[in-house]
């Protein structure tokens, strides 16, 4: 059975477009490379399904089979590309998402930035594949960091 290419693209650039974002920022999110992104979106013919599309249906909030049921709209697969709810109660960027959901968690802190009660959140994370040296260096450098954030806290604060 011929997939229809066309189709998939366009309706990935129509829920990117929907919610608003650009081919960098869904890219980005699904941690593909742009050209990749604009070439499902073109509806360039393949001869397999590729590893990128997952990641850019995932990224797009979509349910699992939904990708499928555009490609073979005959197959006993009805499922529309409708983005499911959100995991998270926050309505952060999927960039964000994406980067607070791998690797291991390290440290994260407040900071104090105003009177006014502004703040500032950071969350310290590891990479998903580091050794316990790597992550011990990492959390060298955010012993660091975290002292000069602290002194800008201080100041705005002040």
């Amino acid at each position: 059975m011929a997939y229809d290419w066309t189709a998939l693209g366009r309706e990935i650039r129509n829920s990117r477009i929907a919610q608003g974002m650009t081919q960098d920022d869904l890219a980005a999110a699904a941690r593909v490379s742009r050209a990749s992104l604009q070439n499902l979106e073109r509806g360039a013919v393949r001869t397999r399904v590729p590893t990128s599309l997952r990641a850019v249906t995932d990224a797009l909030g979509w349910a699992p089979t939904a990708a499928l049921s555009i490609l073979q709209p005959d197959a006993d697969i009805k499922v529309a590309p409708q983005p499911q709810e959100p995991t998270s109660a926050f309505d952060l960027p999927l960039r964000v998402q994406q980067e607070l959901h791998d690797g291991p968690l390290l440290d994260s802190t407040v900071i104090d930035l105003s009177d006014s009660g502004a703040r500032m959140v950071v969350v310290v994370k590891g990479k998903s594949d580091a050794t316990p040296e790597e992550l011990r260096q990492a959390l060298l450098a955010w012993v660091k960091a975290q002292q000069v954030l602290d002194t800008l806290g201080e100041s705005a604060a002040g």
